[in-house]
């Protein structure tokens, strides 16, 4: 089980962030596009991650919280996801559809995701992944460190994961 610090920000100058991002960040950028079916489950979510050429099945927990919150989660990776979605699908039902592109850098241990989420609009993800063990205190400060230096105000920070937003009628500028 992977764990990690995170936030999640509504950009309101994707360009300029993405400027601020490209000058801190050790790696990238990657752009991936992603469509993330949800599934309903006992605990946490469930989601499908098609991709090009494959996929994820990612189950995770995660508090809804604006700043940083701690996430563990668990990857399966799979060669077939569309015959995985029939399954999952006739089995459980869904919950909803997330489709976005995203932009994938990385500043040391953290991943900085740039989301065009489509009917959301733009946002900045920092996942700040933890060693074995380590407490969450760390993670919460890096994130904190790249927020101020990425000029993320707390006002941006968005809590709840982008199917709420969609099913909510999105989040408002």
């Amino acid at each position: 089980m992977g764990r990690n610090v995170e936030i999640k920000a509504r950009a309101r100058d994707a360009a300029a962030l993405r400027e601020r991002v490209a000058a801190l960040a050790t790696a990238g950028p990657e752009t991936i596009a992603q469509h993330d079916t949800f599934y309903p489950c006992a605990r946490g979510r469930l989601k499908l991650r098609r991709l090009a050429g494959g996929g994820e099945l990612i189950h995770y927990t995660r508090p809804d919280a604006a700043g940083p919150r701690a996430s563990d989660y668990i990857v399966a990776s799979c060669a077939d996801p569309a015959a995985l979605h029939q399954t999952l699908a006739g089995a459980l039902g869904t919950l909803g559809d997330v489709r976005k592109r995203r932009e994938l850098w990385r500043a040391g241990r953290t991943r900085i995701h740039l989301d065009a989420v489509e009917g959301l609009g733009d946002f900045l993800e920092l996942e700040v992944a933890l060693a074995d063990g380590e407490g969450i205190d760390a993670g919460e400060r890096e994130a904190r460190r790249l927020m101020a230096a990425l000029g993320v105000a707390e006002s941006d920070l968005v809590p709840f994961a982008y199917l709420d937003l969609l099913a909510a009628g999105g989040v408002k500028a």
